[in-house]
């Protein structure tokens, strides 16, 4: 007899921008696949993060907590693979478990009954991936379309007669935004509106967006990340690369197949071309850099919009879409060229907050402007296999949400960043975001923030020093330590005056 619990494919791209994503936005990109999510599941307006960089996503998902419970504050600490964690608990009800893809938790997966994952954040072309008896392997083929490739064999072949989860985790979009050679021909020529603060001067604020180092202008590399061949910034020495971005470049190239290589070079080599004929002012090449960031950063996107239709249309061919619940989320949120940026880190929306649609049988499908959190995944995920949730999860599941029970409240969120030093240089912070109002700690440098969400939702006018909103920011100072207290979050963190 089949088995009649839910199923659950939980789907995560990395670094995915809900602004690129036409259900949420239609200026960047059509994404009809996972739109699909949105009109027959729920839409959720307001998703957020409680630590915007990679592996802390990773591990809240798996555990529930936050990154000051879970142990992974950081992208270089090692996830303790002894801890209780979501695919454990399911695989003791009875569950298969699976993880295909991107992994980034320095230890190997434990709770599952098969992963196949890639080694640190993996390679677009040709990627390597790391099997369960510690081989690692080059498959041929491009990241995304190899992982949907692996996660739909372990559908066919899972045991048919057990619920299952899922967990098919993308590389794409990630930096260095690498996209196939098809979505390349499709995006080397589009051209998209600028964003109002592109060229906001980010040196006349605090000391965090001074330090900061995710500037498309001064930080973003025109041949790692853009593809730009060295030898065609011969003659312009502002623009010439290090040794280290041009062996990269030398590197990423050669991973693409010999019969794919030469077109993309040629197609990438307008851009070289474009900059020896423009020799562009600093205003110029900022514009030329978010141009090509968005071509490729969205190919890659289109990319992963299709691995999502394969999946979903798999569903519909095998019958499990009637008793699959399919979640779609981002480990966090993408700046694209706001601020003049790349990259995410920091508390503010465009990187707190992540895109995210869940189709659930039997729910009512809609949009939700509920404060959510990445802590809530791991609960409603059991939720949907009808397991209990253990006390230590922090989150809560999103189950009345979809069903209309009325059983969610939640007014504002919590959120710690710890990384510095390495890579972008965003200065650790905590803080707490309400309905409207955001409160934001740099409390390395005792620096305090605080935003009118409704008023300026591009969070340009620090309002700390406002007279007007003294009042409430004694307030969300007041439920940022509450929120501490209640989340059990003894980190250092400066003087909560």
């Amino acid at each position: 007899m089949a088995q009649q619990k839910l199923n659950i494919i939980y789907i995560m791209s990395d670094d995915h921008d809900m602004k690129a994503i036409s259900a949420y936005d239609r200026t960047l990109i059509r994404t009809p696949n996972i739109d699909r999510l949105a009109v027959e599941g729920m839409l959720f307006k307001n998703a957020f993060v409680g630590n915007s960089i990679c592996s802390p996503a990773r591990a809240t998902l798996l555990t529930g907590q936050h990154s000051h419970l879970n142990g992974v504050r950081d992208n270089r600490i090692r996830f303790d693979s002894s801890k209780l964690t979501l695919p454990k608990i399911l695989q003791a009800a009875g569950y298969q478990t699976a993880i295909v893809g991107k992994w980034h938790l320095h230890s190997y997966p434990t709770g599952f009954d098969y992963w196949k994952i890639l080694p640190g954040q993996g390679q677009y072309f040709e990627p390597a991936f790391i099997s369960m008896n510690g081989d690692t392997a080059r498959i041929q083929g491009y990241a995304t379309e190899v992982i949907t490739d692996e996660a739909i064999a372990w559908l066919e072949r899972r045991h048919h007669d057990k619920p299952f989860l899922l967990l098919l985790h993308h590389k794409a979009p990630h930096r260095y935004f690498f996209p196939p050679l098809r979505y390349i021909r499709q995006f080397q020529d589009k051209r998209f509106p600028l964003p109002p603060t592109l060229h906001v001067d980010t040196r006349a604020r605090g000391t965090a967006w001074r330090s900061q180092r995710m500037s498309i202008l001064r930080d973003m590399q025109l041949s790692s990340d853009l593809k730009v061949d060295p030898a065609a910034l011969a003659g312009i020495p502002a623009l010439m690369p290090d040794a280290q971005e041009r062996q990269y470049y030398q590197a990423i190239m050669n991973r693409i197949p010999e019969k794919q290589r030469k077109e993309i070079a040629a197609i990438y080599a307008k851009r070289g071309e474009a900059l020896q004929r423009l020799k562009p002012d600093a205003r110029q090449l900022l514009e030329l850099k978010y141009q090509w960031y968005m071509q490729d950063y969205l190919a890659c996107v289109a990319s992963i919009d299709e691995s999502v239709g394969r999946v979903l249309d798999y569903l519909d061919r095998s019958g499990l879409a009637r008793n699959t619940v399919v979640i779609y989320t981002s480990d966090q949120g993408m700046y694209l060229g706001e601020n003049g940026w790349f990259d995410k880190r920091f508390m503010y929306d465009k990187s707190m907050r992540t895109p995210l649609l869940i189709r659930w049988p039997g729910s009512r499908p809609g949009k939700t402007g509920a404060l959510v959190q990445n802590i809530d995944f791991a609960p409603t995920i059991l939720d949907a296999a009808g397991v209990a949730v253990p006390r230590d999860m922090q989150g809560q599941s999103l189950k009345p949400l979809l069903f209309s029970s009325g059983m969610f409240s939640r007014d504002h969120l919590y959120y710690h960043y710890y990384e510095f030093g390495r890579d972008h240089s965003v200065l650790p912070h905590l803080g707490v975001r309400g309905r409207r109002y955001k409160l934001i700690y740099f409390y390395t440098v005792n620096e305090w923030e605080f935003y009118d969400l409704q008023q300026d939702p591009a969070e340009l006018k620090n309002l700390i020093h406002s007279s007007r909103h003294q009042a409430i920011i004694r307030e969300y100072r007041t439920v940022l330590k509450a929120l501490r207290t209640k989340y059990e979050d003894t980190e250092p963190a400066g003087e909560l005056r």
